[in-house]
């Protein structure tokens, strides 16, 4: 029986960590076998700063999904995100030397390793090279190459690009708490895969994921990314606005935030007031919930600001008649009250909050459904793509047996084991076809995940 493919992601944000174990279901939904969730220490603006207690709130996250779901990780699919990243559009072209041969998986892979060799600023890396549209001997717009002739073959890409310091530092912190790295990807575009439908990137749409520390966007149009963007704001510089306009600690200031925080001013009555227990037997803090609201209201018009000012510098012109679907927002910051009317109202397009319940089988706990996991979701569909098995059953022994060596052998059954050894390498022949059929299928990125990994082995 064939072992099912356990995939496993790990959302390293700001404010917590996130592990999930999932697997497809019959009906190709996704079911998640396990949760586990960390505050996260050691990472500001989705950069690790804190090397030690990066790794044990990663330890605690796994070992909490491992206790949740009966399974042990051993590999998991990261989130990248941080203020260090930027993206930049850039055309290639490869010459073909016979034209009269169709164009296949080898001319795609030798145009994208160009573009991996492009010089970048001193101490960047490129993390992912997305094909756009293709070209071929001047006919433009061409989405899939693969099986026409041609001599010329020309591409747009969009290339990713971040700190080598600070993936490397992703990468040892990984290493560090016992686990293998099959794969890193941009925390919106997993977060997109989680909350957009097909329709939705073909008709063009602008996701915002507002995390706790960075706001991350990505812009899809005609099925096919266009424009990533990274805001170093999120739901953290708001809490600190909170916890300074009222003099209060950080964890009373996202509790309010929580619960009676909203993004619309005039939500609020002027006698609406919410008391504080004061510190120490100090006496009661009394906050106008009207002032609250006053402040969030600021620091979220700011940071939806310079979003929209990112999608009009893709859109030039007027984005509401480009981006037909308008806006999804997602992440915890999309939790907060009234933001959904505030987008709109800045931006004057459709916005809807973005659920990652769509792939997600019918029986998932309620709460994984919510905004806030819609990047750990997207990882691990991510990690499926990859068709791993990064996770076993507790109880399962995965040490191979042990060669049980004999004195004696008959010709008859050394001519079996003979036998026995060819079908073997029969099946392993066939495994390697199907398994080279399925690297056809798998996205341009996931290609690249070993080209990643190997550059953090080196960096050791």
């Amino acid at each position: 029986m064939e072992k099912e493919s356990i995939a496993v992601g790990l959302d390293i944000g700001t404010t917590k960590i996130v592990a999930m174990i999932g697997k497809k279901n019959e009906y190709g939904k996704l079911e998640i076998l396990g949760v586990g969730k960390s505050k996260s220490l050691g990472v500001a603006r989705g950069v690790v700063n804190n090397i030690t207690q990066t790794i044990q709130s990663i330890q605690q996250a796994v070992q909490e999904a491992e206790a949740d779901s009966g399974y042990k990780i051993h590999d998991v699919v990261v989130g990248i995100a941080g203020q260090h990243i930027r993206s930049i559009q850039h055309s290639d072209y490869i010459s073909r030397s016979n034209p009269e041969e169709v164009i296949g998986d080898a001319d795609i892979d030798l145009l994208i390793n160009q573009v991996h060799k492009l010089a970048m600023l001193p101490g960047e890396e490129i993390i992912h090279v997305l094909p756009q549209e293709f070209k071929i001997d001047g006919q433009t717009e061409i989405k899939e190459p693969i099986g026409m002739y041609g001599g010329r073959l020309e591409a747009s890409f969009h290339v990713v690009v971040g700190q080598a310091s600070s993936i490397r530092n992703v990468g040892r912190c990984i290493k560090s708490s016992g686990l293998d790295l099959s794969g890193l990807t941009l925390e919106p575009l997993a977060s997109a895969d989680a909350v957009l439908s097909q329709e939705e990137k073909e008709a063009g749409v602008a996701l915002i994921d507002i995390g706790g520390g960075t706001t991350d966007l990505a812009i899809f149009k005609d099925g096919i990314i266009r424009h990533t963007a990274v805001v170093p704001f999120g739901g953290n510089v708001i809490t600190e606005d909170i916890k300074e306009g009222c003099s209060i600690i950080e964890k009373q200031a996202e509790l309010l935030k929580v619960k009676f925080g909203s993004a619309w001013p005039g939500e609020n009555k002027d006698n609406e007031i919410v008391s504080i227990p004061g510190l120490r037997g100090r006496e009661p803090k009394e906050i106008s919930l009207k002032n609250l609201s006053k402040i969030i209201h600021a620091r979220v018009v700011e940071i939806i600001e310079q979003v929209f000012a990112e999608i009009k510098a893709y859109g030039h012109e007027d984005p509401r008649k480009k981006l037909i679907a308008g806006i999804v927002l997602t992440g915890g910051g999309s939790q907060l009250k009234h933001i959904k009317q505030l987008v709109e109202y800045i931006t004057g397009m459709d916005t809807r909050i973005g659920y990652p319940n769509e792939h997600l089988a019918g029986n998932s706990d309620e709460e994984i459904s919510s905004p806030l996991y819609a990047t750990a979701v997207g990882l691990v569909m991510n990690s499926i793509r990859n068709n791993t098995r990064s996770a076993t059953p507790v109880n399962e022994v995965r040490q191979p047996e042990p060669v049980r060596h004999q004195p004696m052998q008959t010709e008859a059954r050394t001519a079996e084991a003979v036998e026995e050894l060819e079908e073997v390498a029969v099946e392993k022949e066939k495994s390697i076809d199907d398994s080279t059929e399925k690297k056809v299928k798998r996205s341009f990125f996931d290609k690249y995940i070993d080209r990643i990994k190997e550059f953090l082995d080196n960096a050791e």
